[in-house]
């Protein structure tokens, strides 16, 4: 078999010495084989990564849609749901259909799905990596010509397609803005130790930002929230420094949530904010929450249709496609520092 080329049912009957008949008997469990042979072929496809060509199989004998796996952390998170639905709407016409499962962020909740995605032959494999995830596993398969795209996360241990936010840019932008409004000391309320991706492009987009402005990093203002009782708290150790912030930036929009509520039980309007990541209702809160959203859609779209151009043939090299974030100016980040009100 030729290096590079996806391996064929010609191929794994060849390597048994039986026809591609009996192989295909196997793989569909349509006719009576041997338990000896049955072995023979399932190890041999196991070592070929041989992936059949549903999409060929279904138009030939009308059978189910195709699918795709997408594995992403949280069924629940707004932002994997629009990433889903957007995935969704650009395979419809080429017939295929999404299966979606949670790794709520666990490695091996994680490999346990990617495995029964594969066990089900799917034609493409989409995962938004978890924390500490090992994804060599996939080799093998993307080398027989499965396309494999990490959504929102790079993986580790494989090379292949990714799509992922602009997060160290759009935190910078974030950070900037409230700089640019006289505030010098500024709060990072978000998920720490900063293993995850996403986490630590923002945080380094925070301290690009200082850096460039001239500030300096003080750690006694970036503290660790993961949820938004955690943010409340955060967002109260900060307010009772002796040298307190008068601008918070949110690494998330499930920790806005518990700094804007904080806020707002502290009666303290004298505070600016500004998120990463759109907040549900945020133009109802008062003052309305400035953000640097994400395009969870376009997200979805740029990974399925680089998934769907491998599925087609295309074998260029591997990319990273950045979707750009945007600043959204609604008032909570345009409040003056201190200093200013005062001038």
């Amino acid at each position: 078999m030729a290096a590079g080329r996806r391996p064929t049912l010609a191929d794994v009957a060849r390597e048994v010495g039986v026809s591609a008949k009996t192989v295909s008997r196997v793989l569909n469990e349509d006719g009576p084989v041997s338990a000896r042979t049955r072995e023979q072929v399932l190890t041999a496809v196991a070592r070929l990564g041989f992936q059949p060509n549903l999409m060929a199989r279904n138009i030939r004998v009308g059978g189910p849609d195709t699918t795709i796996g997408l594995v992403v952390p949280d069924l629940g998170n707004p932002f994997f749901g629009a990433v889903a639905r957007s995935i969704e709407d650009t395979v419809r016409d080429r017939g295929l259909t999404l299966l979606m499962g949670s790794s709520a962020d666990d490695p091996d909740r994680e490999r346990a799905l990617t495995d029964t995605f594969l066990a089900r032959r799917i034609s493409i494999l989409m995962v938004a990596p978890s924390v500490g995830a090992d994804h060599s596993h996939l080799r093998t398969h993307r080398a027989a010509g499965l396309p494999v795209v990490f959504v929102d996360r790079p993986g580790a241990g494989l090379v292949t397609d990714s799509v992922v936010s602009s997060n160290r840019a759009g935190s910078h932008d974030g950070v900037a803005h409230l700089i640019a409004h006289g505030h010098r000391r500024i709060g990072f309320v978000g998920d720490l130790p900063t293993k995850l991706y996403t986490r630590r492009e923002r945080l380094a987009g925070y301290r690009a930002a200082l850096q460039e402005a001239g500030l300096p990093h003080d750690r006694s203002l970036v503290v660790n929230a993961h949820d938004q009782r955690g943010a409340s708290a955060a967002t109260s150790q900060l307010l009772g420094l002796a040298d307190p912030p008068t601008a918070l930036f949110a690494g998330n929009n499930i920790v806005a949530l518990g700094i804007v509520t904080e806020l707002a039980r502290r009666r303290r309007k004298d505070v600016a904010v500004v998120a990463f990541d759109d907040v549900a209702l945020a133009e109802a809160l008062e003052p309305a929450l400035t953000v640097v959203a994400q395009h969870p859609e376009e997200i979805g779209r740029s990974a399925a249709t680089a998934a769907l151009a491998r599925l087609d043939g295309d074998r260029s090299r591997v990319r990273t496609i950045t979707v750009r974030t945007r600043l959204i100016v609604r008032g909570s980040g345009e409040r003056p520092a201190p200093a200013l009100q005062e001038a």
